[in-house]
């Protein structure tokens, strides 16, 4: 009995000292790669693969259309436009929006649309980091890389790497490839009506068109218009 005491704990003490170090390989890993996009442009993200092989398998081509630009060379238009649609708080927090949190925990629990409550934060965490999903797992981790990524990025860097990454059509990722998608001019170049055009389809990019937006579309233009003159320019 003596022996098997010894031999069961002994395992414990094993398996404590696996998750111990895989405990400090993760924060190391985390905090490497939140540091390295600091300063190095992420060169894909793990949707835009997935959704490369669901074209492939849908028999379509391979389809990843992204053209990285400096957050001086897009629009403000389209930065406002994004804070309008997405995250009216992006300058005052710091990475969590907990009223809209609340609300959308409040209206998740007695309607079957789930609807969001995420800040441009949380959403370049997923984007850059993670994989598609609604687990637990996945929200607790977009909320570790949210909290790395305040912590050691500028609200700056940390539009640009949203207005670079997020998906914004079938194949189409960043405000570069969407402005010459849908307007064929240069994201530097893009209006106000283009810029809210572009961000109302944010939510469901393969499903919406800012084109050709139906009625609920253009009344998210309408109201991103309206917010966009309400929160003025943008001061990073």
């Amino acid at each position: 009995m003596k022996r098997k005491g010894i031999v069961k704990n002994s395992i414990v003490r094993l398996l404590l000292r696996i998750v111990k170090l895989a405990l400090i390989f993760f924060v190391g890993a985390s905090l490497f790669g939140v540091l390295l996009f600091r300063f190095i442009n992420p060169p894909f993200t793990w949707l835009m693969i997935e959704r490369g092989f669901e074209r492939k398998a849908a028999g379509k081509d391979w389809k990843i259309d992204k053209d990285w630009k400096d957050v001086d060379e897009i629009s403000n238009n389209m930065k406002r436009a994004a804070v309008a649609a997405e995250d009216q708080l992006f300058l005052e927090h710091h990475g969590f929006d907990f009223h809209a949190i609340e609300k959308a925990i409040n209206k998740n629990m007695h309607s079957k649309k789930l609807m969001g409550g995420s800040t441009i934060t949380q959403q370049t965490a997923k984007n850059v980091f993670l994989w598609q999903g609604r687990s637990l797992l996945r929200k607790g981790l977009e909320a570790w890389f949210t909290i790395l990524i305040e912590a050691f990025w500028s609200k700056e860097r940390i539009m640009e790497v949203y207005l670079n990454v997020i998906e914004m059509g079938d194949g189409i990722y960043g405000a570069e490839a969407a402005a010459q998608a849908y307007f064929n001019k240069p994201a530097s170049k893009l209006t106000q009506r283009q810029a809210a055009a572009i961000a109302s389809i944010f939510p469901s990019p393969l499903k919406w068109s800012a084109t050709k937006p139906s009625r609920y579309v253009r009344h998210r233009q309408f109201l991103i218009r309206k917010n966009m003159r309400r929160l003025g320019p943008l001061s990073f």
